[in-house]
């Protein structure tokens, strides 16, 4: 590994474990990070397991609310590997969800996030989400990226 990239990922991993450890960010970030445990990363790949608080907004049958956070875990996980593998901040492009299952409280499951390519300054991700104790699919998230830069005005 070359030593930008051990730059990249340390940045990517101080960056989703300060998020979920609520040093850094907003409170939907921080909220729907706040069980997050266990990251691996490594170019291209994170893994991770997030148990279900039981803070979070739940519906009647105590199941973990898709609209809001479960979409914040997916950007947030596939921007980080994005980030670990590019070494560059970056924005989303296109993004689209598909829920399969709904998670309870108190469950654990397990993120994969990994980099499919890249084609100029673009990158895609893919977010797969799984029920640990019984691997039922729970949602996939895809994503294209931007390589952002903070310092360029844009002229629209």
């Amino acid at each position: 590994m070359k030593k930008d990239e051990d730059k990249s990922i340390k940045m990517a991993k101080d960056w989703i474990q300060n998020l979920a450890q609520g040093r850094k960010g907003r409170e939907i970030e921080t909220q729907a990070l706040q069980n997050l445990h266990s990251i691996h990363l490594q170019e291209g790949l994170l893994r991770c397991s997030f148990v279900v608080p039981k803070s979070l907004s739940v519906n009647k049958q105590s199941q973990f609310h898709f609209p809001f956070f479960l979409v914040s875990l997916v950007d947030i996980t596939g921007s980080s590997v994005i980030v670990a593998t590019v070494g560059n901040i970056t924005v989303s492009v296109e993004f689209n969800i598909s829920y399969f299952s709904p998670a309870k409280i108190n469950e654990e499951v397990e993120i994969e996030a990994k980099v499919l390519g890249h084609k100029g300054n673009l990158s895609s991700n893919m977010v797969v989400i799984t029920n640990r104790e019984n691997g039922e699919l729970i949602a996939v998230g895809k994503q294209w990226m931007s390589e952002f830069d903070p310092k360029h005005k844009s002229k629209l």
